[in-house]
């Protein structure tokens, strides 16, 4: 068996690959190790299960609360929250841990279980491997079972989310009087909780979008993949913003007033300067990935703020903020961290913190994000080769470094090889969006002739 654990949980084709034995074995499995992380004499162990509103996760929630239960743990169930909701609702409930069933910003069809550790915090990878070698050497069947008095208890816990929604109120800097905002909730997870929030905040919600989830088209064409429908909104109804969430709501991207998209980099831009200003960016730092555009590295030199840069993935960004102590970092593509806040990405937070930083400035988003300038960024990915020899091919190192070389201070060049699959994705950048495209097929046709099969 490969590793069921892949860089944001188990994720699969809900039914094909995430079926609903393996959810009752992997709960099982995460109970035996989880559950006793956390236990001490005279407790029983805690969980607390959430999910999106995929239709799949109707029967995988029933797999994951009858696993955990038969193990002994009694469940909290919070029904269709956010993500970053169900973890900050492990911490404050005190749970052992925590359970969500969601694919993010995949298609309907896929599913995932995302299990995270007391306080709400993402699993490291000791405890993902130690899950994956019980469920491998007891299964579903092979195990002592409680009973009587000793099986999990189950019960509904209605309030998550307005204890969810009290916790964002709370630590906004400021209210959001008199903005008004288009929401677009991705028929998902955050599709009544951002709305209700950004109200009770004091932002005029003009128009949702997005907002009626019935199992079956979460992320249709709608979401933070898919701005096209809040960029109309956005300008039909006057709209100072647009905020648009993905499945799950641990992203954030945005519209400003004229339709155009605010990405992740633009965001945590905006994010830093206004933290920097307030005194609150720990060690004037903020942490991206190497995809993060250069315009917001050197957007961020000229302010005066350090980039930190990791591997591609929120995993990686969070992991290197909390070994630094840094409190704010994220993905291009809207995974946002406000460590201070939140202990994993969170897209209604971030929504919010923007909005905000728009209304004690004054200033129309489109302003804001004028401190970066995007450059453009093209990406190939390159099949069918051996991505091993990337970092080693010696025609391909000189053509990557005259490549570097034509781009010069106002340019860069990233070959990165798929984690997943037999290739190598071409990334590169220029103050021209037709010469960046000329280097970036220059050099994928290198990768094809010198580690081509």
């Amino acid at each position: 068996m490969g590793r069921l654990f892949g860089t944001d949980g188990v994720r699969g084709l809900a039914n094909g690959e995430l079926t609903a034995e393996l959810a009752l074995g992997l709960s099982v499995a995460a109970a035996h190790v989880l559950g006793d992380l956390g236990a001490f004499e005279g407790h029983r162990p805690v969980a607390v299960v959430g999910r999106d509103p995929r239709a799949s996760g109707e029967f995988l929630e029933a797999a994951v609360v009858a696993g955990l239960a038969s193990a002994g743990v009694d469940v909290l169930k919070v029904g269709v929250l956010p993500t970053p909701a169900v973890a900050y609702l492990t911490a404050e409930l005190g749970a052992d841990f925590g359970v969500m069933l969601s694919a993010s910003h995949n298609p309907m069809p896929d599913n995932g279980i995302k299990f995270l550790a007391k306080g709400g915090v993402k699993l490291d990878d000791a405890i993902e491997d130690a899950i994956e070698e019980h469920y491998e050497r007891f299964g579903v069947h092979n195990w002592d079972r409680p009973t009587g008095a000793s099986v999990g208890r189950v019960r509904e816990h209605a309030e998550g989310a307005e204890l969810y929604l009290s916790h964002l109120l709370s630590v906004l800097p400021n209210g959001l009087d008199g903005l008004k905002v288009v929401i677009d909730g991705a028929h998902g997870a955050a599709a009544q909780v951002s709305p209700e929030v950004f109200r009770r905040a004091g932002a005029v919600v003009v128009a949702t979008i997005g907002d009626q989830p019935d199992g079956l088209n979460i992320n249709d064409g709608i979401g933070s993949t898919h701005l096209e429908q809040l960029r109309a909104a956005v300008v039909a109804h006057g709209a100072d913003l647009g905020i648009a969430h993905d499945g799950d709501a641990d992203r954030c991207l945005a519209v400003d007033h004229e339709g155009n998209e605010v990405d992740g980099d633009q965001i945590l831009a905006i994010l830093a300067l206004g933290m920097r200003e307030a005194g609150t960016l720990a060690k004037d730092t903020v942490v991206g990935t190497v995809m993060s555009n250069l315009g917001f590295k050197l957007a961020m030199e000229a302010e005066g703020i350090q980039l930190v840069q990791t591997a591609v993935g929120d995993r990686y960004v969070l992991e290197s903020m909390k070994e630094h102590g840094f409190n704010l970092g994220g993905e291009q593509s809207g995974h946002v961290i406000l460590l201070d806040h939140a202990t994993t990405g969170d897209g209604t937070l971030t929504g919010l913190m923007l909005a905000a930083r728009v209304a004690a400035t004054g200033k129309s988003l489109a302003d804001l994000a004028s401190v970066m300038t995007r450059l453009p960024q093209v990406l190939v990915n390159v099949k069918g080769v051996d991505k091993a020899r990337a970092a080693t091919d010696p025609d391909l190192l000189a053509a990557v470094a005259a490549a570097e070389a034509e781009l010069g201070e106002t340019g860069r060049v990233l070959l990165r090889p798929s984690g997943t699959e037999p290739l190598v994705r071409v990334m590169v950048e220029a103050a021209d969006l037709a010469q960046a495209q000329a280097v970036a097929e220059r050099l994928a046709e290198v990768v094809r002739v010198r580690l081509g099969s």
